[in-house]
């Protein structure tokens, strides 16, 4: 059987554990370009894929190619991205993919709204920076959060950082330099996140500031007390839960449909940050497959307000 995963992802350790072929991966890189992948994934609808799992940047881009695809009796999954979410937070998607597996994002960034009302108390001048502005996978996290924000009296300015990590960090000193006045400094997205600390200390301010995932920097930011939170999407089952749903989809005669899946929104912080620092390929550090034990004593959850 043979996955096709039409952008970067982590489906290979369960594809090795249902003794699946290695997934192929393609599409964009580094410049998240909506043609690159859309051209990859046409590639995998006439390689007859067994499935294929895409990131769905656009409402519109990927319309047809997932539709062929579905056509040709491929099923296809989104994850990271499914589609568009307007500033009221309301979905347009854009495809007839089988399930999307991935973060709520519109409410991940309503999340992010809410905490940094709680770090910055008085309302003020807050910049977010976004490597992609439009790109549906962090432009709902912007919205989400500036609709909490700017009802409270928050100034919420949106700075693009760019796809190419080499020039984010620039663009974040840039623009801090030129605001000092800025009360806070935060990011949608992995690389914004993780030029933070270091973007501030170059301008030379010290103030509240944090973002989304778990790139080593970002994790070591958190632990030197120079970064406040990130806003962890469990990316690992974003890769590994498409991998095996489209396997259980093809063996089971389509019966066993995938469903959507969120894959959470945890906050990291300095007094949780140690299961999440440590290498692994679970979040990233390392590409051995390694067993991390979890931690000892009691499972902290809050009582279960929803259900199916």
């Amino acid at each position: 059987m043979l996955i096709i995963l039409a952008t970067r992802t982590i489906g290979e350790p369960r594809a090795a554990l249902l003794g699946l072929a290695k997934p192929n991966w393609g599409g964009s890189a580094s410049t998240s370009s909506v043609s690159q992948m859309v051209s990859y994934l046409n590639s995998a609808v006439s390689a007859k894929a067994d499935g294929i799992a895409t990131t769905v940047i656009s409402s519109s881009g990927f319309t047809t190619p997932v539709m062929n695809a579905m056509n040709a009796g491929i099923p296809v999954i989104s994850y990271n991205a499914d589609g568009t979410v307007n500033s009221k937070g309301v979905a347009d998607i854009g495809t007839n993919r089988l399930c999307y597996v991935g973060q709520a994002l519109y409410t991940s960034g309503q999340q992010l709204g809410q905490r940094i009302h709680s770090l910055v108390k008085t309302p003020g001048d807050i910049v977010i920076f976004i490597a992609t502005p439009g790109q549906a996978n962090i432009q709902p996290r912007y919205d989400g959060a500036a609709s909490i924000l700017k009802p409270a009296g928050y100034t919420v300015s949106e700075i693009a950082t760019n796809a190419s990590t080499a020039l984010e960090e620039g663009n974040e000193v840039a623009y801090l330099l030129g605001h000092k006045g800025v009360k806070g400094a935060f990011a949608v997205d992995a690389g914004s996140t993780s030029f933070l600390a270091a973007s501030l200390k170059k301008a030379g301010l010290t103030i509240p500031n944090g973002g989304f995932d778990t790139e080593p920097q970002t994790l070591s930011n958190i632990d030197a007390g120079l970064t406040d939170f990130t806003i962890y999407q469990d990316p690992y089952l974003q890769g590994f839960l498409p991998t095996v749903y489209l396997y259980l989809y093809n063996i089971s005669g389509g019966t066993i449909v995938p469903s959507d899946t969120d894959t959470g929104l945890s906050f990291i912080t300095k007094s949780n940050l140690g299961p999440y620092n440590s290498a692994s390929r679970f979040q990233g550090s390392t590409t051995a497959q390694t067993y991390v034990p979890r931690p000892a004593g009691a499972i902290q959850n809050p009582i279960a307000t929803t259900s199916t």
